[in-house]
């Protein structure tokens, strides 16, 4: 892997949506496919909600009525996060200029090697 990573201003755009420049494709690919690239996803769309729920503790009354209020948004808002996953990172990946399917990489490759073990052990 390339040494290049971006700076403050690019890791900030990135995080926002920004593409960046080509010297740094190969950081995005080990932010996306690499290892913790599902931590970094799961960080960078749950953490900003945070402030946003805090607010609620504002509300007057006893203090479960805000926490089953902050609950009522942060597991719908996590379990799309996690499911919208594949696209976004298929959308990155895309972005700045690497073929989609990379993503499912490991998988195939790991069916591709039962496939050829069965076939091994137990024939066609």
């Amino acid at each position: 892997m390339s040494s290049a990573r971006p700076n403050l201003p690019q890791r900030i755009g990135y995080m926002f949506g920004r593409t960046l420049p080509v010297e740094l494709r190969e950081w995005v690919r080990e932010d996306i496919l690499g290892p913790g690239g599902t931590r970094r996803y799961l960080l960078r769309w749950n953490l900003p909600l945070i402030p946003f729920l805090l607010l609620f503790l504002l509300i007057p009354g006893p203090v479960w009525i805000p926490l089953s209020m902050m609950l009522l948004l942060l597991i719908p808002w996590i379990y799309f996060s996690v499911a919208l996953m594949p696209i976004w990172q298929r959308h990155r990946l895309q972005q700045h200029g690497y073929d989609p399917r990379l993503l499912g990489a490991k998988a195939r490759a790991r069916a591709d090697r039962e496939r050829a073990d069965y076939e091994r052990r137990f024939g066609r």
